[in-house]
């Protein structure tokens, strides 16, 4: 599981950490870094999977840039960016630390990329002052061996090696693994009205949570379907009784969402995706990934309530802790909403990053929400959710005297 970001010269950040915890919240008025952090982890995720950096940055037919492409990638007038995550590795007093550093001008190439081990050092890549076109790499197999050779930086990163040329160095699967199961779901609810294919991942927009129920072991399905039938049921003023997907076709290679919703007098009727409200959608895909992502994910949702009504914050926060917990899912969310500010209690403070901008240089800053020098005296002015509303946090932070 990833345990820290960290954010040198990306985007609008010089210089910023983000701990990420079972259930971290991000918060912060608009403009103040939220989305670009969460692009970083997007980044390296697109990275690990194989596409090449412009790619990963610009995008191309199959897949959405990265807001700004490679020419806003790195930090103002910077020519290079650099991000590093911590993963957990074998049990709790192991740590893998994955570096990775990109030139984006003139042109967007590999600069350096590096694995630790707590403090020791397994692998590292630089840069040859003579040769443009090629990385130096030095892998530790051994306390005391080591062996060297260059690397095109035409070729894939060694991230992406875990089952290639590289995969007898420690953690490199780890750290491999962890980042190949970061997702980062944004549900588009007018996508998810359509018929999908069956498929094994939920994708980003969430269009296809229909084809990955159907998709399913018949065992599994009932599971899934009975947990998320569960969870959705008190969520609107019709009271979902089921929910549940259905092959379709004459080949059964799609799939359509459907629930069962019960009115007054007893009468139910069944609908289908095309008839659901956006709200209703939009929880349906965060719960479908919370049930179906491989143990060990980190999922991502921005505005997480995004379309749900306030009075729902408890039950959308309640169900976020508990498949969470269940599941071994660690989730980061951001969020404007009061409402679920004030569900997160006092046991939450310590996993509240804020995202501010520094007065002086306006670059983007995280800081937790428990570090903040003023805090007792301002919780005691007003819930964090008041607070949020009143703009008081990001002026304590701006003006902490």
């Amino acid at each position: 599981m990833l345990k820290q970001l960290t954010l040198t010269n990306w985007k609008s950040f010089r210089h910023a950490k983000l701990p990420l915890d079972p259930l971290t919240v991000l918060i912060g008025t608009n403009a103040s870094g939220k989305s670009n952090a969460l692009e970083a982890l997007e980044f390296l995720k697109r990275i690990a999977l194989g596409q090449d950096l412009k790619t990963a940055l610009m995008g191309d037919s199959t897949i959405p840039g990265i807001r700004g492409g490679a020419e806003w990638a790195a930090y103002q007038s910077e020519y290079y960016f650099e991000l590093e995550v911590v993963v957990q590795g074998e049990n709790s007093n192991i740590d893998y630390l994955y570096t990775l550093t990109v030139q984006t001008k003139p042109i967007v190439q590999l600069s350096g990329e590096s694995i630790r081990k707590n403090q020791y050092d397994l692998l590292i890549s630089t840069e040859r002052q003579d040769n443009s076109s090629t990385i130096d790499v030095l892998v530790h197999l051994e306390p005391y061996e080591h062996w060297e050779h260059s690397w095109n930086r035409s070729h894939s990163i060694i991230l992406t090696q875990a089952t290639g040329f590289y995969h007898d160095i420690e953690g490199l699967d780890i750290v491999s693994r962890a980042i190949k199961n970061i997702l980062v779901l944004d549900p588009v609810p007018y996508k998810m009205r359509e018929y999908s294919p069956l498929s094994e991942e939920i994708q980003r927009d969430g269009s296809n949570i229909a084809g990955v129920l159907a998709a399913l072991s018949e065992e599994e399905q009932v599971q899934v379907e009975s947990a998320l039938s569960s969870y959705v049921k008190h969520l609107p003023e019709g009271d979902i009784q089921k929910v549940w997907a259905e092959k379709v076709g004459r080949f059964g290679t799609d799939a359509m969402l459907y629930c069962k919703e019960l009115w007054k007098g007893d009468r139910t009727m069944d609908i289908d995706a095309r008839g659901m409200s956006d709200g209703t959608l939009r929880f349906l895909a965060i719960v479908t990934a919370l049930l179906t992502r491989p143990e060990g994910s980190q999922l991502i949702i921005e505005e997480v309530d995004n379309g749900l009504h306030p009075s729902r914050a408890d039950l959308l926060l309640k169900i976020l802790r508990e498949i969470g917990e269940q599941r071994k899912i660690d989730l980061l969310v951001t969020t404007h909403n009061p409402a679920l500010l004030d569900a997160l209690g006092p046991e939450m403070i310590p996993f509240v990053v804020v995202a501010h901008r520094d007065n002086e240089t306006g670059d983007s800053q995280l800081t937790l929400l428990e570090g903040i020098e003023n805090l007792p005296k301002l919780m005691a002015s007003g819930s964090l959710g008041k607070l949020a509303t009143r703009g008081a946090i990001e002026r304590s932070l701006s003006n902490p005297r």
